[in-house]
């Protein structure tokens, strides 16, 4: 066997530090850049930052939040809790009505394993038995609302019927014994099996709708959520303008105490010059992100006009190829670029992903959004006769013959879907 030394030449692409270091910043958002930027002063010695004051745009929305929020002095997503959480109103309110020490515990347990919802979601039930579960939520209905601790629908149901309608005897046996059949709208079963007319499950059926099946939703911990977007769209003068909103983003300065120590030729002086090339890829990631977040708004602002006045109805057929072409960048710069960002706009504030849409072809040649598609199906089946509902290749077929929508079925079920609207068999209602 002989060994033999050959010499190769070829080319590779290899990823460097501040290659990654500038997609990495691409793809934050405002708040992620802040955090890095901290982060990176803590590492770099070489870098100084200069706070500025935390007066920035905002746009308030009010939220419903579980009882672990998160930390109360973030920038985007600023939660402010109330005083004391419904959680801690009930553990208040079991102390001053139960005194037996047993029963405090036992309600403490099921209070602490509530979810968002109100319902008891545990899987290991070790320090109580069923039994000592079901006496427990019981318990809970005298002062909570009513349902809440139900370990499923049927049973949250089951609940707001026996303590608060104890005369609906039917619709207790209805939610007993057939509940699937509601859910599914089985109508004519449900009257065969209960021995009553379809006027009766009418009746039955509209009453379990004024139900609560989320008795802990509403009264979860309410706090006031202050959202800081990205890119800020405004009217001035008639006319659309927009900037970015990094205004509270700290101003990054050299730490000239290092200064004299980057001419040396000694070990420390090559790791005062390598902390220097990061503060100056630093400087120079963060004005390319800037930079290309810019030109991409620009486009959309272009190519979107009529979305800043007219909403999504508006929204025109744009991909992210399209918008790289017209910048000279790379797809997946576009998509980077534009991932986790919020634009604040005269109609609201969205993911900027959402003013890219894939287009469809109509049969005159031109082409339509996706999001139109969207906005005619939904308002095709708001109108529909809801004991006769349309099926997904009805509406396909009323699409393609009305409007010159080419779409399949299929495309049709995946819309509806991603609207959450359930298929014609569940909107189907009582005929009477």
């Amino acid at each position: 066997m002989e060994l033999v030394l050959n010499q190769r030449q070829e080319q590779s692409l290899t990823m460097t530090f501040q290659l990654r270091q500038a997609i990495e910043l691409l793809q934050y958002s405002t708040y992620d850049l802040y955090q890095y930027i901290k982060e990176k002063e803590l590492e770099n010695p070489l870098i100084e930052l200069e706070e500025h004051s935390k007066d920035f745009s905002f746009d308030e929305r009010f939220t419903r939040k579980a009882a672990s929020s998160t930390s109360t002095d973030q920038l985007i997503d600023f939660v402010r809790s109330r005083d004391i959480c419904m959680r801690e109103k009930l553990v208040k309110e079991v102390k001053l009505l139960f005194k037996q020490k047993e029963d405090q515990q036992l309600l403490h347990f099921i209070i602490y394993n509530l979810d968002d919802s109100g319902y008891f979601r545990i899987n290991d039930q070790a320090s109580f038995d069923d039994t000592t579960i079901n006496r427990g939520i019981h318990l809970l209905q005298q002062i909570g609302p009513v349902g809440i601790g139900a370990r499923s629908l049927q049973e949250c149901l089951l609940l707001q019927v026996i303590y608060d309608y104890p005369e609906e005897k039917l619709v207790k046996s209805l939610i007993e014994n057939h509940l699937e059949l509601l859910a599914k709208r089985k109508w004519n079963e449900i009257a065969r099996c209960m021995k009553i007319t379809l006027a009766d499950v009418k009746e039955m059926y509209d009453f379990i709708q004024t139900l609560n099946p989320k008795p802990f939703f509403g009264i979860s911990d309410e706090s006031v959520e202050y959202l800081n977007p990205d890119i800020i769209v405004e009217y001035k003068e008639g006319n659309l303008s927009y900037y970015l909103n990094d205004g509270y983003l700290p101003e990054i300065h050299f730490n000239n105490e290092y200064a004299g120590l980057l001419q040396q030729k000694d070990e420390t002086s090559k790791y005062i010059n390598n902390q220097y090339t990061h503060y100056k890829w630093l400087l120079s990631s963060i004005e390319q992100r800037r930079s290309t977040i810019l030109k991409i708004v620009t486009v959309l602002l272009e190519k979107q006009k009529k979305f800043f006045t007219e909403g999504f109805c508006a929204l025109k057929p744009l991909t992210l190829k399209e918008v790289a072409a017209e910048i000279d960048m790379h797809e997946s710069t576009v998509s980077r670029a534009t991932m986790h960002k919020v634009i604040q706009t005269p109609r609201g504030s969205f993911d900027l992903k959402s003013l890219f849409t894939s287009k469809l072809e109509t049969a005159d040649g031109s082409s339509i959004s996706q999001t139109e598609v969207k906005e005619l199906l939904a308002n095709f089946i708001k109108n529909e006769n809801k004991t006769k509902p349309f099926s997904d290749q009805k509406i396909a077929d009323y699409l393609n013959t009305e409007n010159g929508i080419n779409i399949s079925r299929r495309t049709i079920s995946k819309y509806r879907e991603e609207l959450n609207i359930p298929s014609s068999s569940l909107r189907k209602e009582i005929s009477i």
